[in-house]
């Protein structure tokens, strides 16, 4: 940040009276701009053994494949959310959502909370950040051609909970040499 969004003037990078780290501050109208963790959010949408990927026609990448997943938005709640997002990149729906993993990425300051669910039904198609939708058996995943590392872990320990028919909540953090 180089502007205070609440007066447009210059600002400076220190640690506030009181505070731990250096934030941004204008010393003209004194706002403090605080810096948060991005929300994402996501699920694993489900048909009987399958689950619902989708291969990404945008940055970063591009091509790759991934669950359904993007930014919490304001307004609303974690849940709708996810729902928007499987129906932003795969205009599908699902009978209801649990909630399966949070996934802490530090090292970017992002926050991955990933639910699981039925799909209502076999309609699906690519929405406009997908190249294509498609429904995977477990030996069927592009392992090597997945997105980002946290599908990857969130994919692993679904498949190993579907084993079982438990799908307990997991936790975990994804270290930078996990990421690509």
């Amino acid at each position: 940040m180089k502007y205070c969004n609440n007066c447009g003037l210059k600002l400076d990078y220190r640690i506030p009276e009181g505070d731990d780290r250096p934030r941004f501050i204008c010393d003209a109208c004194r706002t403090i701009h605080y810096e948060n963790p991005k929300m994402v959010v996501g699920c694993i949408p489900v048909w009987k053994d399958r689950i619902l990927l989708c291969r990404r026609s945008i940055e970063p990448q591009y091509g790759k494949w991934t669950i359904p997943a993007g930014f919490y938005e304001q307004g609303e709640t974690l849940e709708a959310g996810a729902k928007r997002e499987l129906h932003e990149e795969a205009c599908a729906t699902v009978e209801f959502l649990e909630p399966y993993g949070l996934y802490n990425l530090a090292f970017i300051s992002q926050v991955y909370l990933i639910f699981q669910g039925p799909l209502k039904d076999k309609n699906f198609r690519a929405g406009h950040e997908s190249l294509e939708t498609r429904l995977f058996k477990e030996r069927e995943i592009p392992w090597d051609n997945l997105a980002f590392s946290v599908v990857r872990e969130v994919l692993r320990r679904y498949f190993e909970d579907f084993l079982t028919g438990v799908f307990p909540f997991h936790m975990g953090d994804i270290l930078p040499e996990m990421s690509y």
